[in-house]
């Protein structure tokens, strides 16, 4: 609910059109920026709202319960304000934002309309565009662990623990073979048996990255095209599927799955008895 003083609401009452809009932000570094649709500076509570920045933030949705406050700010860019290099080095990402709706007349008289953070900063030729995002925008942030059934870890990352660079999980390889810049074959992978490289990836020199479909007799196929020829050099790093099976079986690894293989599946909704079957409260997956 808005906060409106006695004063500021008779103004408001007579009609009187001494009204402007001040915006106040402040970067998670602490430098603080003013601004003002008014024609001249304000100096509200020690800040001082620049004048004539081209800042308009007219188009804001307010709304009730959890639901998330947003708007937009559009402005120029200028030496005294928000300034491209500033923007473009994400130093006002995140950054609090205070809109108030100010008799220029009485500046102390002011109230509050808008309250929020800084979200997605669009650049333009010498202007820019900025989301508003409500306070309430945190509450919808996901927040630990997703229950899943497959593992949410990177292969070969902290929490999984598998060392990529073993030999037994990676091969520095050259391509012998490319057939459509979808299929190579490659030396020092002789003996390795099918499907180990299936959902790996293939680091090229260039430092570009593919992604491996599918591993058969030597032949590793990727998902989209790649620009590479015969005596290539490249990375090629065992694949993981996220499932706990192959964690287990694969990589003996299952003490640092990170999934949660046993949790029913929809199907368990429309679950009934039936004959024949064992209903002993016992796991479904013995």
């Amino acid at each position: 609910m808005r906060v409106v003083s006695g004063e500021l609401q008779a103004r408001l009452d007579t009609g009187a059109t001494t009204m402007c809009r001040c915006w106040l932000i402040v970067r998670r570094d602490g430098v603080r920026f003013g601004f003002t649709d008014h024609d001249r500076d304000l100096t509200i509570d020690g800040d001082v709202f620049k004048a004539g920045s081209g800042l308009d933030a007219s188009v804001l949705e307010a709304s009730t319960g959890l639901s998330v406050d947003n708007g937009q700010a559009v402005g120029a860019l200028s030496d005294v304000g928000l300034t491209e290099a500033d923007i473009m080095a994400g130093r006002h990402d995140g950054a609090e934002v205070w809109q108030w709706l100010v008799d220029w007349s009485s500046p102390e008289l002011k109230m509050l309309l808008f309250r929020g953070f800084l979200g997605e900063i669009r650049r333009g030729t010498g202007a820019f565009e900025a989301e508003l995002r409500g306070i309430t925008e945190t509450l919808n942030q996901p927040l630990g662990r997703m229950y899943l059934r497959e593992c949410d870890r990177v292969f070969g990352d902290e929490k999984c623990g598998i060392d990529v660079d073993d030999p037994t999980y990676s091969a520095d390889v050259t391509v012998l073979e490319a057939s459509g810049n979808r299929a190579f074959s490659f030396d020092g992978l002789s003996g390795v048996q099918d499907g180990w490289f299936t959902n790996g990836v293939i680091q090229w020199t260039s430092g570009a990255v593919s992604l491996v479909k599918s591993d058969t007799g030597g032949v590793l196929e990727v998902w989209e095209e790649a620009e590479v020829a015969v005596g290539d050099k490249a990375r090629v790093i065992a694949g993981c599927d996220k499932q706990a099976l192959n964690c287990r079986e694969k990589f003996g690894n299952f003490l640092n799955f990170r999934g949660f293989p046993h949790i029913p599946g929809e199907d368990w909704v429309t679950a009934y008895p039936s004959s024949g079957k064992a209903h002993d409260g016992g796991s479904l997956n013995a």
